[in-house]
């Protein structure tokens, strides 16, 4: 029976609360996307080239690799909720420490930290949502979940652009003042989710790590793990390299070739708020099937655009395209195996570590030949979305 429909008028007030502190989880799950705007900003200050610089967000996702499984077995152990208070509490940790400076070690072990809370936080946060919100409404409940997230995404570069430039007092943090303001919404999070109740179904049945890996062998499970991968891939290298085709073709500054990236997550957050209504009133392939087209579109436009205006459509197509993939990826794969949530929500964030493999090549790439060679790895990206497109099941 559906969480949504079982809810009447009389619990709907406990309903709001429960769901509004969820949303604020989705806000911090956001902080994670700064790392495309910092690395930019510790580029310039420490002189690094693009393979160095991309070693920052490549680094932030290689711990999805290592975390995400075991996060699956740990909901099992102490419940979904516990586990959302304890990666908010490392991404606090993680955002606290930049504050005592912006050293290559300080920042490496800071976006450490950040990535470790974050692969355990979008493990077990969105099944905590399922335990609210269940059946065909839960593609449009992680979406907007999502659109939620990309607010805190939006607000990165534009909270670090004020912080760099503002004649506001900073205490000398600069474009680091961004970290202190998102680790006290991080420690609000933490007040707001531990004071609310949530029902928790009987834990999973307990499982090892090979078990949780041998769903893979499961052939769309295994399409959905690759279209995570794709997925992030697309969107931190998006992140990251935006600003950097517009200074390499336009010669603007970072502080200008910044706002690129808010142009990608404005897109990206109009995109997932609206399609938290369109997965409602469409099917989940036909929409996923025009997001894709209109990445295609982009990747073909970011190739020859030498425009700044021509430059921001391409990002726009780019973030509204890629805005839903993850909701309909990932609740595919749920609603596919229901009784293995915990396990599949491990393994599907583990995908996650496409964010490591993406930034690495196009760092290599655009040091090769510029940034079109990073545009073509985001390209192969696509190229394998579309393909899974067919794969969706109806």
């Amino acid at each position: 029976m559906e969480a949504a429909k079982a809810i009447v008028p009389a619990d709907r007030k406990s309903f709001l609360m429960q769901i509004i502190p969820v949303m604020l989880c989705f806000f911090a799950m956001g902080f994670v996307d700064l790392v495309g705007t910092a690395s930019n900003y510790v580029q310039k200050d420490l002189g690094l080239t693009d393979s160095q610089a991309n070693l920052f967000p490549s680094l932030v996702f290689f711990w999805f690799l290592i975390f995400s499984v075991p996060t699956g077995m740990l909901m099992n152990r102490i419940g979904r909720k516990m586990t959302v208070l304890i990666s908010l509490a490392i991404t606090a940790v993680s955002l606290v420490i930049p504050v005592f400076g912006d050293s290559y070690a300080v920042m490496l072990i800071s976006f450490s930290l950040l990535g470790i809370g974050n692969a355990v936080m979008q493990t077990s946060l969105n099944p905590l949502v399922s335990n609210l919100i269940s059946g065909d409404k839960l593609a449009s409940t992680l979406t907007f979940g999502q659109f939620v997230k990309a607010i805190a995404s939006f607000l990165a570069p534009v909270l670090a652009a004020w912080g760099a430039t503002t004649y506001f007092p900073t205490f000398g943090l600069g474009w680091r003042a961004l970290f202190v303001i998102y680790a006290v919404i991080s420690i609000l999070s933490v007040a707001a989710l531990g004071a609310t109740p949530i029902h928790e179904e009987r834990p999973d049945k307990a499982s090892g790590v090979m078990e949780c890996l041998r769903l893979l062998g499961r052939p769309f499970i295994l399409l959905c793990f690759l279209g995570i991968m794709c997925h992030v891939g697309i969107d931190v290298g998006t992140n990251t390299t935006a600003p950097k085709i517009i200074m390499e073709r336009l010669g603007l500054p970072l502080e200008e070739a910044g706002f690129a990236t808010s142009v990608y997550f404005i897109f990206r957050t109009a995109g997932c708020f609206l399609g938290a209504f369109i997965l409602r009133a469409m099917s989940p392939r036909k929409f996923f099937a025009i997001s894709v087209i209109m990445m295609a579109a982009a990747m073909a436009m970011l190739f020859t655009c030498d425009t700044l205006s021509s430059i921001y459509v391409a990002l726009g197509l780019v973030g509204f395209g890629n805005s839903n993939i993850f909701s309909i990826v990932f609740s595919q794969a749920l609603l596919y195996t229901p009784n293995e949530r915990n396990e599949v929500s491990g393994l599907m964030i583990m995908g996650l570590f496409g964010g490591t493999i993406f930034p690495l090549a196009m760092g290599f790439a655009a040091d090769a030949v510029g940034q079109w060679g990073s545009v073509a790895v985001m390209t192969a990206g696509v190229a394998y979305l579309l393909y899974y497109t067919f794969k969706i099941r109806k």
